[in-house]
């Protein structure tokens, strides 16, 4: 438009140059070039702030995608921090129940251990004039176990208790009855010799359950253990303490186990309290 309005005036000045002088002439047609130049810059700058503006508004769009998008990261971020605060506080929680049952079985753990111990005690006070390799008391895994020798107990391949032997079975029956919460098992066991006879017993397994069986009835019948209590069983010639190569190993072997526990329903209880996953 203003070119436009330039070339006009152009016009009008050539118009003109017959009413004025030469020297004004020149002047008008110097002035005239000028804004013609004048023009042309200011349509290279229009040109030139267009395209800015042009750059501008694209950029502006690209800075409005990042901010939607950095928005929306945001946003996933804060909801995924609620969540992890919910399982972190949740994992706290599985971490104190866990510890506080931990510290339950140890001090169930420790409560048996001195109890066993005192009991162990007992017991060797008990029978501190019976022969070491005929009666032997320890703990051992949490139990306390008392081992007596075959031939304290029984006749060659027999399964009835010898009279003698029930003095013995009255003192660990005494030990017995005061701990009455704790549980007995009877086991017997044999060596690795075959039974000469075959009726009854059968065979070693036949005679280590018998002897087991033999010695949780006296116990019963004639020290008042409570039957309810006490499991009796046979582990054969498979469970041996040493070898069975020479005759004090045979010897060993040939043993009834009397094994005082604390009550496995007790132990189940403590277990069954176990922070669930």
């Amino acid at each position: 438009m203003k070119i436009l309005k330039m070339i006009a005036i152009g016009a009008v000045a050539i118009s003109l140059t017959s009413c004025v002088s030469k020297k004004q002439f020149e002047a008008l047609n110097i002035n005239y070039k000028q804004c013609l130049d004048g023009a042309a810059a200011n349509q290279r700058t229009i040109q030139d702030l267009k395209s800015a503006n042009a750059g501008l508004t694209s950029e502006n769009g690209l800075l409005k995608d990042q901010n939607n998008s950095l928005k929306s990261s945001l946003d996933a971020c804060l909801a995924n921090t609620g969540k992890g605060s919910a399982n972190i506080d949740k994992l706290i929680g599985e971490i104190n129940s866990s510890n506080a049952y931990i510290k339950r079985l140890i001090s169930t753990n420790a409560k048996n251990d001195s109890l066993n111990l005192a009991l162990s005690n007992k017991l060797k006070r008990s029978l501190d004039n019976i022969a070491d390799s005929d009666v032997q008391v320890k703990v051992l895994k949490g139990v306390v176990m008392i081992s007596l020798s075959d031939k304290m107990l029984y006749n060659t391949g027999s399964f009835d208790v010898m009279p003698a032997a029930q003095e013995v079975l009255g003192k660990v029956a005494k030990v017995i009855n005061d701990y009455d919460k704790y549980s007995v098992l009877i086991q017997g066991n044999t060596d690795n010799v075959p039974l000469k006879s075959a009726s009854v017993p059968k065979d070693n397994w036949d005679l280590s359950a018998l002897r087991a069986t033999s010695v949780a009835r006296i116990l019963q019948n004639q020290f008042g253990v409570d039957p309810s209590r006490m499991t009796a069983g046979g582990n054969s010639e498979y469970q041996p303490k040493t070898t069975n190569m020479s005759v004090s190993g045979r010897a060993e072997n040939r043993r009834t186990e009397i094994i005082i526990m604390p009550k496995l329903d007790e132990f189940m209880k403590l277990m069954d309290s176990a922070p669930v996953k």
